[in-house]
């Protein structure tokens, strides 16, 4: 099989633009700097893991992005929710969707995702606040991207249905915690900008 191709999700670190739920905690630059910081250490952990991938930016261009970023392959995210761009960035397969938002996130967590994808099966990593923080997918499933509740604590609960309706039996990853809400910030005081 294939080698799983990995779409990183990001958002350009404007401030007031990104991570806007943290800047009651941490400011409009703040927030825009957590992220930056968050989104570095995604993409180098991605690049730690071998696996080729593709940023999906928003709020910025793609040469904006290559100069924050070093060298990589951008493409603009399209208009719509989540599940659109989602499924608008699974332009080839086995595909391995992520965000920006996991400081825990390590090349490991990528290398048991591809090993999942190479046995054919399906592979999520539920988040501790009711989400995932990684979708992978070894062959369309265009249904798990329609009538989510996106940003909300259902997300993985009404995936893993949508999954048992498809007949799609996942290896489930460890949980892991986002950085999304100034609640989150005292798991990782390193972090704090």
């Amino acid at each position: 099989m294939t080698s799983p191709h990995v779409v990183i999700m990001c958002r350009y670190p404007v401030p007031g633009r990104a991570k806007t739920r943290l800047i009651p905690a941490l400011g409009p630059d703040g927030a825009a700097a957590m992220h930056k910081a968050l989104a570095e250490r995604t993409v180098s952990t991605v690049r730690a893991s071998g696996l080729p991938f593709t940023l999906w930016g928003t709020g910025g261009t793609g040469e904006a992005f290559t100069d924050w970023l070093g060298g990589l392959t951008h493409k603009d995210q399209p208009e719509g929710d989540l599940g659109e761009r989602l499924l608008a960035a699974a332009d080839s397969y086995p595909v391995i969707f992520l965000g920006t938002d996991i400081p825990d996130l390590k090349p490991s967590h990528l290398k048991l995702a591809a090993e999942a994808l190479a046995s054919g099966r399906a592979v999520i990593g539920p988040a501790a606040d009711g989400g995932y923080w990684l979708l992978g997918l070894p062959s369309p499933a265009d249904d798990l991207f329609s009538g989510v509740d996106w940003g909300t604590e259902t997300v993985y609960a009404t995936t893993r249905t949508k999954m048992d309706r498809l007949g799609i039996e996942p290896v489930v990853l460890e949980e892991l915690h986002d950085l999304d809400r100034p609640e989150d910030l005292a798991r990782w005081p390193d972090l704090q900008p």
